[in-house]
């Protein structure tokens, strides 16, 4: 069934239940059938007709609710699919007296429909989702006045004010003030982004070519400096916007399975139904009455009407959801299952996903006649006195790893944008930040230091200088450091059979080449935005077919939608990753991974075994029936026989174990 068939399908079938009205529907259909079934055995032979028969026309009826729609909706089209045999078969049944075939027939194949059908409209979730990034008001500074007004009334080369802390209304230019941004929701960067206001507005170059330590963009957050900002795009074309329309592009896009199925059935349909009414002519030809011919292109209708395969895929793809399920992995439909379980190719966003998302002190390298106690003291003490994300995770770092807590001893800290941080210590100066900061200051960097620092700098370090009275006196460096779990999880994936370990980053090319030989990935790529990602992804399904992509974070929304699979990890994922995604790992662990793809593999293989299971009993049970070798109670008998092996097949999966 197509995406755009389901998304029709369901709001078509908001009925008296809501939105379960199907499965609801489907549930009563088996509830009277089984009425009808013990009134059939157990009443008396004495019983009128009508004592089971009322309850099977109630199931039929239930059972048959929303298939007929859904087959005269195809006819109008001229498209013959199962769902018109297994109405005929259906009604033939009831027409030769098998009402509880038919019945059986109508619950199953109904019950499949249904749970196939129940599927959430993600489409529409993830763009809701995506659209709470954006603010709903702005400060504009308007004749020297500030008002709020609605983000979708700002206009190109309006001037917004930015507070403390607050999201970003509109992608634009800084010109005025300086600011530490979040950009984590559309760059993934791990590390807010100093940004600070351009020196002239005049002749401004295009958006894209701006410098980027000038740019901000909408829904990304504001540190501790007030900013104000000239508005360059409209709502509706702001960066978020842009991945908001990413996304609702790529949700429409079909399954190759759905097509396939599709093919099938379309030729198979007709087929069936030509055959069955020849063969209520065949009396013409053979020597029976025509009475005779019915049962016979009854019973073949009942044998070909493809039930077990019908219910094969579902059955399965319920049983794989549940068993991930209980292990916290929420996996969204058949589609996201199967192409799980068909990937060799894996591609996972660096921040937050092989990494913690946290910066975390890295090195404490002390140089002339300081210990690293000494330095770590006055890194302490300088830092502390800063709100910058980094420094206070600089700040946390030092005060657990060395034992020691600040006494308040530096004071007038000043940040040097783009460069670093000054500060007073004991009363000399201190600085700290890039090579710069130092020779701008007019220090010199000791050959060994800065050989130490181009070494932490190729691993992917952000490394800082620390001078204190004129000379520098040593280098700490920061990292957004890799899961304790990834090394042991990607060693897992390599041994189930995953190929291709690829991460995409927002960061340095340096600081991805350095992650990927910590953890063990194949390649890397840097210096990537959401755009970069797409295409990244677009090469590498060129190359491989099909991808997994592993993400968090609202800049991966574009990459996971237009990749085979989007996985998003739990509670660090927003909740535009956790629509968008077609698999979620509920814990925030990524150590699930190699668990929900063995599982999706061996739901692939059940469904395959299934397929066959059920094609198998048709291409039997058609010529035995064809030529009168089984009546119509054996057909039933093998057809309901093929459908229950199915589905104990599928029930196989409830008791998936890693190996």
């Amino acid at each position: 069934m197509t995406d755009q068939h389901k998304e029709e399908h369901h709001h078509d079938h908001d009925g008296i239940f809501g939105s379960r009205t199907e499965l609801y529907f489907s549930l009563l259909c088996g509830v009277f059938l089984l009425i009808g079934f013990l009134i059939n055995i157990l009443g008396p032979d004495t019983q009128s007709v009508w004592m089971y028969l009322v309850p099977f026309l109630i199931a039929y009826g239930f059972g048959g609710y929303y298939i007929t729609i859904e087959a005269f909706a195809k006819i109008k089209k001229g498209e013959f699919e199962i769902d018109f045999l297994m109405i005929a078969a259906a009604i033939g049944a009831a027409y030769i007296g098998s009402w509880t075939e038919g019945a059986l027939l109508l619950f199953l194949f109904s019950l499949g429909h249904a749970l196939e059908t129940y599927a959430m409209d993600k489409a529409k979730k993830s763009i809701e989702a995506l659209g709470e990034l954006t603010p709903k008001t702005a400060l504009i500074k308007r004749n020297g006045k500030i008002e709020e007004v609605s983000v979708d009334d700002l206009k190109i080369n309006d001037v917004i004010v930015v507070k403390p802390n607050s999201k970003i209304a509109a992608d634009g230019v800084i010109i005025k003030g300086s600011s530490a941004i979040d950009q984590a929701p559309i760059t993934g960067e791990s590390m807010p982004i100093d940004k600070t206001a351009i020196s002239s507005v005049d002749n401004l170059p295009n958006f894209n070519d701006i410098d980027a330590s000038h740019v901000v963009y909408t829904g990304t957050l504001n540190g501790d400096g007030s900013i104000e900002v000239l508005v360059l795009k409209l709502s509706k074309d702001s960066t978020v916007a842009r991945l908001i329309k990413m996304v609702s592009d790529v949700e429409t896009q079909k399954s190759p399975t759905q097509r396939m199925t599709k093919k099938f059935e379309e030729r198979y349909v007709p087929i069936v139904i030509l055959v069955v009414f020849a063969l209520c002519f065949a009396y013409l030809v053979v020597d029976e009455s025509f009475n005779e011919s019915l049962y016979r292109a009854i019973t073949v209708l009942v044998a070909a009407s493809p039930c077990a395969l019908a219910i094969s895929t579902p059955s399965a793809v319920l049983s794989g959801i549940a068993r991930a399920a209980q292990k916290g992995v929420l996996i969204k439909g058949g589609k996201a299952l199967e192409d799980l379980g068909s990937i060799r190719t894996i591609a996972f966003d660096k921040t937050g996903t092989l990494t913690e998302g946290k910066p975390k002190l890295t090195n404490m390298i002390p140089h002339h006649d300081y210990s690293e106690e000494d330095l770590a003291r006055l890194v302490l003490e300088v830092e502390s006195l800063s709100n910058h994300p980094l420094a206070r995770a600089i700040t946390k770092d030092v005060e657990s790893k060395y034992g020691i807590l600040h006494k308040n001893l530096a004071s007038n800290v000043n940040a040097i944008q783009g460069k670093g941080i000054s500060a007073t210590y004991q009363g000399k100066t201190v600085f700290i930040g890039n090579e710069k900061l130092m020779t701008d200051e007019g220090m010199s960097i000791a050959p060994e230091l800065r050989t130490k620092m181009d070494g932490l700098l190729q691993e992917g370090h952000t490394a800082m200088l620390v001078a204190h009275n004129n000379k520098v006196i040593g280098l700490m460096s920061v990292m957004d450091v890799p899961r304790k779990t990834a090394v042991e999880t990607l060693k897992r994936l390599k041994a189930i059979g995953i190929k291709r370990m690829v991460m995409l980053t927002g960061d340095h090319q340096n600081v991805g080449d350095a992650i990927a030989k910590q953890i063990g990935l194949t390649e890397a790529r840097g210096n990537l935005l959401p755009e970069d990602k797409v295409e990244a992804i677009k090469k590498l399904m060129e190359r491989d077919g099909k991808i997994a992509m592993v993400g968090d974070g609202v800049n991966d929304a574009p990459a996971m939608a237009y990749s085979t699979v989007s996985v998003a990890m739990g509670a660090a994922g927003s909740d535009v990753a956790l629509e968008t995604a077609d698999v979620a790992l509920m814990s925030d662990k990524i150590e699930m991974l190699p668990f929900a793809i063995g599982l999706s593999r061996a739901s692939k293989r059940i469904i395959t075994q299934n397929i066959w299971i059920s094609m198998g009993v048709v291409a039997l049970l058609v010529p035995a029936t064809i030529f009168g070798f089984t009546g119509i109670g054996l057909a039933v008998v093998f057809h309901e026989g093929s459908t229950l092996v199915v589905v104990l097949n599928a029930l196989r999966l409830l008791a998936y174990k890693e190996k």
